[in-house]
């Protein structure tokens, strides 16, 4: 009912009291004037905040708890006051104490309690008061400062006091734990090989002995963050590549550096740390309570991600009062651990040996505060980068592996999950230092493959044959160039017949590296007779006489120049001759350019010479008399050189990429090439030479033509007739006489 209602009403009260002759707040009933009870006929007239109290004629109110009248009166009426709502947090100071906060409310106040405090019998109006951690500890058996540790309560929490030899890293309100500075003493045990990593032995050691021998008050100075820079900017000297020869050297370092952090971490002051360098990439996660820290860990950089959880962190033994996490990326190490692969040979599908094994991700520690991490209640997962992007393929597979304490790579306990180009997913079931190795496995010739070479290779050899028989008994094409075709396929042969026999017996080891070493002579020997047709065709277009070569001259840089490279190649890197899946130069240790740098510095000179020779032959084409005949002669002799320099060059250019482990259609292409040589050969220098199809039709002539016919036709030959043939035999021979 709002104020004009009520004036209306108290109105019509007094009005009834004029005319029945009662005073203003009575009621005549009958001959008697009686109090009228205005707070029943005016049930609001106070208002929600307010009671209302009748009196003898009138009325009066009173604000509730928690209101005020807006006039500063206690008492009043509806037309003279409102209750508002009392802010009690202004109006008291320290109404909940010193560890409390006032909240207002409407008609009342709330003490929400800091940290440390609490109300009295769990009343919200109560001023807030100190809890005694330490006394409600003991009461209810806790150990809150852990083995050794003092408990000591002050105003809103409490501080533990460590004896010597424990820390709680400079957080007061965490346990005791105990330190073990001798694992950073160098001479307990073996001193360091390596230089530098004495100096971080002894920061580490000076820093935990500080921890552990607190100041009389017990307070405890630690700066995790400049400790962490300190130690990452000593490691980058250790850590440039070259520094770390050995796979000691490795383990002595990964192993410090995974102690250091397991110092280092807890004194940091916040939950995430990330720190860069020149040779690392380091993020650090720490979670600190009285309680285990439950939920998910999400550790990245640029090479590498980790996948695990608190509970894994923490551990399921004595919680300390904090728990962390850190992922820590080598930048260059994978250059040093390149190396010790001697328990993956032969564990990885036993069915199949690895024809090679190298680091192909970033080297990674994961380090975590839980001291059980050789049995992880759950597995961890962690995500590689490739430092090449390649799909996994039957040649191809990606292995999780980790450093072991042997100085070598292992995959006990660490799982590979999944790949793809770029990355490897793995787990592991303890905590180390990880890396994604790529195995390549020697490449399973199909019988496809194996038919096409065998059929080729003996087709090869046939043409080869008939080469050589054709080159040594043609007496119409004998020359200095003829001479020379003859050897390069004896050459060819000789090398497509050790390839078709011994390539793939690799077994005994001394009979392969003997194949090879044949595979390597005869080869470098096609190339070698190959720079002297290019030699040779050179001085037949720039010397006009004398442009023949000594056979002497030939055979000895034909024959000694390969037995020369040979040689030296087999005193430096005996070794490198023959591997695990062919007969032929091992690729490591740069072995294989005995081969191919002979092989690129001949087809490069040739290349000079041919350019040379075409450029005097188009000369020579706009002379004034020039020798149509001789020039025509000369230009079809280079143009099968040069096809020929092109067939043989472009089958080792597919050749290396082959034995590089090559996709499958390389090798095919060099398989075909290589197969088909011989034949090209064979057509190039016999069936596309007239003097050749002649001197085949005159052979095939006298083995078809009956005998008598033979000799009646030999008979009747006139002298003037065996003239004739006599002159063109002589023009035949004019190509021999260039």
């Amino acid at each position: 009912m709002g104020p004009g209602k009520e004036l209306l009403t108290l109105g019509l009260l007094y009005m009834a009291g004029i005319c029945f002759s009662c005073q203003l707040g009575f009621n005549k009933i009958g001959s008697k004037c009686f109090d009228v009870n205005e707070c029943e006929y005016i049930t609001e007239s106070c208002g929600n905040n307010a009671e209302c109290f009748n009196t003898n004629g009138s009325y009066y109110c009173q604000c509730k708890h928690g209101f005020k009248n807006h006039k500063e009166t206690v008492n009043f009426t509806a037309a003279n006051g409102q209750c508002l709502d009392d802010n009690e947090c202004l109006d008291s100071v320290n109404i909940c104490g010193l560890g409390g906060n006032c909240s207002n409310r409407i008609g009342s106040y709330e003490c929400i309690c800091q940290f440390g405090y609490t109300n009295r019998a769990n009343n919200s109006r109560e001023p807030c008061i100190d809890i005694n951690e330490c006394n409600e500890a003991e009461r209810n058996g806790e150990d809150l400062c852990g083995a050794g540790g003092t408990c000591k309560n002050i105003a809103g929490s409490y501080r533990c006091r460590c004896p010597k030899g424990y820390t709680n890293y400079g957080n007061n309100r965490t346990r005791c734990s105990k330190l073990a500075c001798d694992s950073f003493n160098a001479d307990s045990g073996p001193a360091p090989s390596l230089g530098g990593l004495a100096d971080i032995l002894v920061m580490m050691r000076n820093s935990c002995l500080a921890l552990s021998n607190p100041s009389p008050s017990g307070e405890v100075k630690a700066d995790g963050e400049a400790l962490l820079e300190k130690l990452f900017t000593a490691t980058v000297a250790i850590l440039t590549p070259g520094h770390l020869d050995s796979s000691e050297d490795v383990s002595e370092l990964l192993g410090t550096v995974e102690n250091a952090i397991m110092l280092i971490g807890p004194q940091l002051k916040h939950n995430r740390t990330k720190i860069d360098t020149t040779e690392t990439d380091a993020e650090i996660a720490v979670q600190r309570g009285q309680t285990r820290p439950t939920g998910q860990i999400h550790l990245t950089n640029e090479n590498a991600a980790l996948d695990t959880d608190w509970t894994t962190a923490a551990g399921t033994g004595s919680y300390p009062g904090f728990a962390m996490a850190a992922l820590l990326s080598y930048k260059n190490l994978e250059i040093s651990v390149n190396q010790s692969f001697e328990e993956l040979i032969g564990r990885e599908n036993d069915t199949a040996v690895p024809s090679s094994l190298h680091v192909t991700s970033k080297v990674v520690s994961v380090v975590v505060s839980n001291p059980s991490t050789q049995n992880l209640s759950s597995p961890i997962k962690f995500t590689l980068r490739h430092l090449q992007d390649r799909k996994e393929s039957p040649e191809v597979k990606y292995i999780c592996a980790y450093w072991s304490e042997r100085g070598t790579w292992s995959t006990d306990g660490c799982y590979h999950q999944c790949s793809n180009a770029t990355h490897t997913v793995c787990t592991s079931e303890h905590l180390s230092s990880f890396a994604v190795l790529m195995a390549l496995y020697p490449m399973k010739h199909t019988f496809g493959l194996k038919l096409v070479s065998m059929i080729g290779l003996i087709i090869s050899l046939l043409c080869l044959i008939l080469c050589i028989l054709t080159f040594k008994f043609c007496r119409s094409i004998q020359g200095t160039r003829t001479t020379i075709h003859l050897h390069l396929c004896i050459c060819l042969f000789l090398a497509d017949l050790v390839f078709l026999a011994g390539i793939s017996q690799t077994t005994p080891k001394g009979g392969c590296r003997f194949v090879a070493a044949l595979l390597h002579y005869f080869f470098l020997g096609v190339f070698t007779w190959m720079l002297l047709e290019g030699v040779q065709l050179y001085r037949m277009v720039v010397l006009v006489f004398n442009a023949t070569i000594r056979p002497l001259y030939l055979f000895l840089t034909g024959y000694g120049t390969p037995l020369a490279i040979l040689i030296i190649s087999g005193i430096i890197r005996p070794q490198g001759y023959g591997t695990d899946e062919h007969c032929w130069l091992s690729l490591e240790h740069g072995l294989i350019w005995s081969f191919f740098g002979p092989v690129c510095l001949i087809i490069i000179i040739n290349v000079f010479f041919f350019i040379v020779t075409v450029w005097r032959l188009a000369q020579k084409f706009t002379s004034l008399n020039p020798d149509f005949s001789k020039l025509h002669k000369i230009k079809a002799f280079t143009v099968t050189a040069i096809a020929q320099m092109c067939i043989l060059g472009l089958m080792w250019v597919f050749g290396a990429f082959m034995f590089e482990e090559g996709p499958v259609a390389v090798v095919y292409i060099f398989t075909i090439l290589n197969s088909l040589q011989g034949a090209l050969v064979f057509i190039m220098h016999c069936l596309l030479s007239k003097q050749v199809r002649e001197e085949y039709a005159h052979f095939l002539s006298c083995i078809c033509t009956p005998q008598k016919k033979r000799y009646s036709d030999f008979s009747s030959t006139n002298p003037s007739s065996s003239q004739s043939q006599g002159s063109r035999s002589g023009q035949h021979t004019g190509e021999s006489q260039i």
